[in-house]
């Protein structure tokens, strides 16, 4: 890492209140003997008590920015600035012993992704207490109070139980709780939070912002980097927004997010789904609708193409005590409609649509697909039906054969269906690539080289292959930034209107079931306390926990934008 030394301003910062200088900031990776920039001169300082948000789309640069940061820009990174200080002290000249002193005590760091963040082999309860043990904070009685004290602040229910669990053992929510628990154990003064809120419900986000309102309100300074502008526009009191490593627009938030003077903030801001939106799409480029020529016709059938009746599914928790994830769901979806499902983290919303897909075992109840019995058939009955129901996950990367490129698993899936030649199969491919917006450039490439928003596309192609009368997408735009979750969006609405799709639509985003659903369910803690259609659920709400969600919906995902 290549640095600028400059002088310290630590008299300078102590009479103004500024703890972190940014002046001209320049992030560039070298590899193989080329260099290439994409951070170009960012700036801005940070004072006590103050929320810097830095917002753009995936690639933009705001990632990088905040990891420059902490010191975390990895091998091959080419770090310059005029300035970059924290509390006086030089960055630039950091060496790695002083980032360690530095890290979690002065500045805490929360990642985006907890699932790769966290020890995969040991109790998240144990990692946030080396955290604190690294820093010398108390003795092992103390550390393990603190870290029960931690979990609950950040709204981790049963912490005592939790704290034993490892990662996969929670949900992605939890998973995330808790390393924002790990993050702030030693309540340092300035925290660099990217996407703190991805993979969180609208309850629990609203229980972490209050958190982070409180720490500010106790003079910590915060930098959020985030796709979510109803996070930004909660916590901000000042937003950059970049766009190919640029800063395209910045000030003040609330001029910012109301009177938005650059075409891309306008553009941001006018992609966020929500009621107003409903019945459009969100502006952003759908592909042409392609001519399908292996379509299959749809399997004949009057009734609910899918339909659960009293489900319950329990589960033993690690103490040993039973804990009953879904009581007594029941639900119709018909043909051509969208049925929303909500709810927090362990509502059981995820639960109920993986007992749909007959991937978990019900302990009672049943489900019915295109009017047949589905889940209570042996397996041996059921695979020939599964053409009919297929799935989008949250993170599709997960679900890819790492060691396969676009092309192989585009192929496996059309191998499963009735097609028996190789170029009949390749025709599918090319056919599920246009309905997706991808070009046959990316067969060739690995998952890992695609965007977030090319690899969701990729697991829609996936999924589409057998051409299925419904598809369930659990948590399918969650961890995208607003304009790629747009362009989904807005891929789905027009997928649904062309094939006569049927969705089963899990979310925890509000603002997206309203803009998307016919229907929904409000799921807690198992059972389904309210559902109906979408406008009467969400306008008027009848129970106490519904009418809590919606309060806690920010005015962006929830009236009409300000027009630039």
């Amino acid at each position: 890492m290549t640095s600028t030394i400059l002088e310290s301003t630590t008299e300078t910062d102590q009479r103004s209140g500024t703890r972190l200088r940014v002046d001209n900031l320049r992030v560039g990776f070298t590899k193989g003997g080329r260099s290439k920039r994409v951070v170009h001169g960012l700036s801005f300082e940070l004072a006590a008590g103050e929320c810097v948000a830095i917002v753009g789309e995936s690639g933009s640069g705001k990632s990088v920015s905040a990891r420059s940061l902490v010191g975390l820009t990895g091998a091959g990174a080419v770090v310059e600035a005029d300035e970059l200080s924290l509390d006086g002290e030089n960055l630039l000249a950091f060496t790695g012993r002083d980032w360690r002193r530095v890290r979690g005590s002065q500045v805490g760091f929360i990642l985006q992704d907890a699932l790769v963040s966290l020890d995969p082999l040991r109790p998240v309860g144990q990692e946030i207490g080396e955290a604190l043990r690294l820093h010398g904070w108390g003795d092992k009685s103390a550390r393990e109070a603190k870290v029960l004290e931690l979990l609950a602040s950040v709204g981790v229910p049963d912490p005592a139980n939790r704290a034993r669990q490892r990662p996969d053992e929670l949900s992605g929510g939890l998973r995330q709780r808790a390393l924002i628990a790990s993050a702030l154990a030693l309540d340092p003064g300035i925290v660099v939070a990217d996407e703190p809120t991805t993979a969180l419900d609208v309850t629990v986000q609203a229980q972490v912002l209050d958190l982070l309102e409180e720490t500010k309100r106790r003079g910590k300074a915060l930098i959020l980097i985030s796709h979510d502008l109803s996070v930004v526009a909660r916590l901000a009191d000042r937003i950059l927004v970049m766009s190919g490593g640029h800063v395209v627009e910045d000030g003040p938030a609330d001029q910012v997010l109301n009177d938005p003077q650059h075409e891309y903030t306008r553009s941001l801001i006018a992609a966020v789904p929500g009621a107003h939106t409903r019945g459009r799409l969100l502006g952003s480029q759908v592909p042409p609708f392609v001519s399908v020529t292996s379509r299959r016709e749809p399997t004949p059938f009057a009734g609910p193409v899918l339909e659960a009746c009293e489900l319950v599914k329990r589960f033993r928790r690690p103490d040993g005590t039973a804990h009953t994830a879904v009581d007594g769901v029941s639900f119709t979806l018909e043909r051509g409609e969208t049925l929303g499902i909500v709810g927090e983290s362990g509502s059981g919303k995820s639960t109920t649509a993986r007992i749909a897909l007959a991937l978990e075992r019900a302990d009672s109840g049943s489900v019915r697909l295109l009017g047949r019995d589905w889940t209570s058939l042996p397996e041996r009955r059921r695979r020939p039906l599964r053409r009919e129901i297929s799935v989008v996950y949250q993170d599709p990367l997960s679900s890819f054969d790492p060691r396969w490129d676009v092309a192989r698993i585009l192929e496996d899936a059309v191998g499963r269906t009735e097609l028996r030649s190789g170029a009949a199969r390749r025709e599918r491919v090319a056919e599920l690539l246009a309905l997706v917006g991808l070009t046959p450039e990316v067969l060739g490439r690995s998952p890992l080289t695609l965007s977030g928003g090319q690899r969701q596309r990729v697991a829609i192609a996936r999924a589409l292959a057998p051409w299925p009368a419904v598809v369930v997408l659990d948590e399918a735009v969650s961890a995208l930034d607003v304009s790629i979750q747009a362009q989904i969006l807005d891929l789905l609405t027009t997928l649904q209107a062309e094939l006569g799709l049927s969705y089963l639509f899990i979310s925890h985003d509000l603002g997206v079931v309203s803009h998307l659903a016919d229907r929904v369910l409000v799921m807690k803690d198992g059972v389904v306390v309210e559902h109906g259609a979408v406008t009467d659920v969400f306008e008027n709400p009848a129970h106490p926990y519904t009418r809590e969600l919606i309060a806690a919906l920010h005015p962006l995902s929830a009236a009409p934008t300000t027009e630039g």
